[in-house]
């Protein structure tokens, strides 16, 4: 498969609904027969390709409010990204992580799924973000490495003391099986009728101290943060391990990958975990993209003192 999407065949994805149709276990099995990743290390940063927004009705990309409409695009897209060997694995909804694993792209990969999408884009009651993906127990299952929930705290909404809650357990849950708990926190605002998430840094540090409490423990808790200003200011309010989010910013990739390169410097960043802007880059180039962001990452071991 080549960097640009060049294979236009409506077809070439049959086979994959004929497995599902035929033989819905392969799922299983594909899942059981895969090769895990050796794990997180210290000094290695992580690169993990995100592809959960369409669970939750989030199919717009910039100016294209239907960019991720098409399956068999991103299927297309997202195996241009892991064939790059520096992409150590995705996180997904299970309807992607099934695909995927069935298409047998997920050898050696980190996978964490995505667990609360109830919150739909534009939902009268988005705040309310119900449990609707994957579970603890299907994660370990599937031979993940842990489920990611995206946690908007609205003060003013009600129903964020439930999705707190619900994190809480999930956070549990998780612990429970020694998988990784993944938590993307934001303080958000409704404004005409529309969720906003503050990323001010005032506001991005305390969303931090309200997700690292969550549940009885935080052994196996990550932070899943947006780049924002003053990170190291930011970064100073955790020491748990944290990923950055790209998200679909309005700025050109060069002013995009220069503050991830920033951020990636500080303490405690163990990598990327990015979609939409690499998967959907404006000149259409996927692989040099993911090259590019490869490229930003420290794969260098560094040895523990003594």
């Amino acid at each position: 498969m080549t960097a640009q999407i060049a294979d236009t065949d409506p077809r070439r994805y049959a086979d994959l609904t004929a497995t599902r149709l035929e033989d819905p276990g392969a799922v299983a099995r594909a899942a059981a027969a895969r090769r895990r990743h050796p794990g997180a290390k210290r000094g290695v940063q992580n690169f993990i390709v995100a592809a959960d927004h369409p669970a939750r009705g989030a199919i717009s990309v910039g100016a294209d409010p239907t960019a991720m409409a098409d399956r068999r695009q991103l299927l297309d897209r997202l195996q241009i990204a892991l064939n790059n060997p520096a992409v150590d694995g995705v996180l997904a909804s299970p309807d992607i992580i099934d695909d995927l694993l069935l298409l047998g792209a997920l050898e050696g990969k980190l996978v964490f799924g995505s667990m609360n999408r109830g919150g739909l884009a534009g939902l009268v009651n988005e705040i309310d973000d119900r449990f609707t993906g994957h579970t603890a127990q299907a994660l370990a299952d599937l031979g993940a490495d842990g489920g990611k929930m995206l946690n908007r705290i609205c003060l003013g909404d009600p129903d964020t003391a439930s999705m707190l809650e619900a994190t809480a357990k999930a956070v549990d849950s998780l612990a429970e099986r020694k998988l990784i708990a993944m938590l993307e926190p934001f303080l958000s605002v409704r404004e005409n009728g529309k969720v906003r998430n503050d990323l001010s840094p005032d506001a991005v540090i305390k969303s931090i101290g309200i997700a690292s409490g969550l549940g009885s423990t935080s052994a196996y808790t990550w932070m899943k943060l947006p780049v924002v200003a003053e990170m190291e200011r930011v970064m100073a309010a955790t020491t748990l391990p944290t990923v950055l989010l790209g998200g679909d910013p309005d700025a050109g990739a060069d002013e995009v990958f220069a503050s991830w390169r920033e951020a990636l410097a500080l303490p405690g960043v163990q990598g990327l975990t990015v979609g939409r802007t690499l998967l959907y880059p404006r000149d259409g180039d996927v692989a040099g993209a993911v090259a590019t962001a490869a490229s930003l990452l420290n794969r260098s071991t560094t040895s523990l003192k003594e």
